[in-house]
């Protein structure tokens, strides 16, 4: 027995090298930091107000309360949030900038990937370029813009949902196009070339060749896009005025700025905003890293 229990010991200071130890550490590291802020959010949203405002932190709630998440939708609540209409109003505004981003990017990033035009590396860079400036640069000029477009058609820009989700595409578009770009790159032209000599036209080589093919890839852009239009601050901030029509962030910051601190119900309104995004990575993983990183030709 002493015997084995040497081995054993002998094994791991084998295995176990300095190398080793010094990764272990790195990533016990990495995941604490990524993990553990997740997990008082969580946490936070079932404590009481006293827990969660005392000197003290409280890492494990004395028992699972509720009454945050009563407070954001139960409407017999005294501070009654009505939060359910603010996570419909921030799928009215992800899920079209999801689906319209993912069909723009489609036909552009293919006239990128497939045509020849003169300009054609200096328009994709650009592209990425303008992707590059920060939204709040972007936000003046495309307000202003908007609404002397507006006050010309008659239409407001105010409290205009699918305005916002015009705006949001200013954001999306680029990183979308550069994405299906080098994907649809990647894609043999032999295997398009074959399906217009057998009298396929342009637009059916798309859908019935390419877009099969690119499918990781597209995907990957639809849950990116979706994942700027859900989270989006700035520019809702700015477009929204009517709380009924608040976005998510918007109403988490409205209850943050509430002059009674209720910080519970923030943490709450966060995680109820955190999970959905979570699940959606989780479910389509295979999905993000096929298309993020391999190429594009399936037996």
């Amino acid at each position: 027995m002493t015997s084995e229990k040497r081995t054993l010991i002998e094994h791991l200071t084998l295995w176990f090298t300095w190398r080793r130890l010094i990764f272990t550490l790195l990533m016990t590291f990495f995941l604490v930091s990524i993990l553990f802020p997740f997990y008082w959010m969580v946490s936070s949203s079932f404590k009481s107000y006293q827990e969660i405002g005392g000197r003290k932190p409280v890492y494990i709630p004395a028992k699972l309360r509720l009454d945050a998440f009563r407070e954001l939708f139960d409407p017999s609540s005294k501070q009654f949030q009505n939060f359910q209409v603010n996570i419909i109003n921030t799928l009215k505004v992800s899920i079209p900038t999801a689906l319209i981003a993912v069909i723009l990017s489609v036909f552009g990033a293919y006239s990128v990937a497939r045509l020849s035009f003169i300009g054609k590396e200096f328009l994709l860079n650009s592209i990425l370029l303008v992707y590059m400036f920060p939204g709040v640069l972007l936000i003046i000029p495309l307000f202003a813009m908007l609404s002397n477009i507006g006050a010309h058609l008659g239409f407001v820009v105010q409290d205009n949902l699918w305005l916002l989700v015009i705006t949001y595409l200013a954001q999306t578009l680029p990183v979308a196009l550069y994405m299906l770009t080098n994907y649809f790159r990647t894609i043999p032209d032999e295997i398009e070339q074959a399906a217009l000599i057998d009298g396929c036209t342009r637009l059916q080589v798309i859908w019935r060749v390419t877009m099969p093919l690119a499918v990781p890839a597209l995907v990957s852009v639809g849950i990116y896009t979706f994942m700027i239009a859900w989270n989006e601050f700035l520019y809702a901030l700015v477009f929204l005025n009517s709380r009924e029509l608040f976005t998510m962030p918007i109403k988490i910051n409205t209850i943050f700025n509430d002059p009674t601190p209720r910080p519970h119900v923030v943490m709450a309104a966060s995680t109820i905003m955190t999970i959905p995004i979570i699940t959606l990575f989780l479910i389509m993983q295979r999905f993000l890293e096929e298309g993020l990183t391999a190429g594009g030709v399936k037996g």
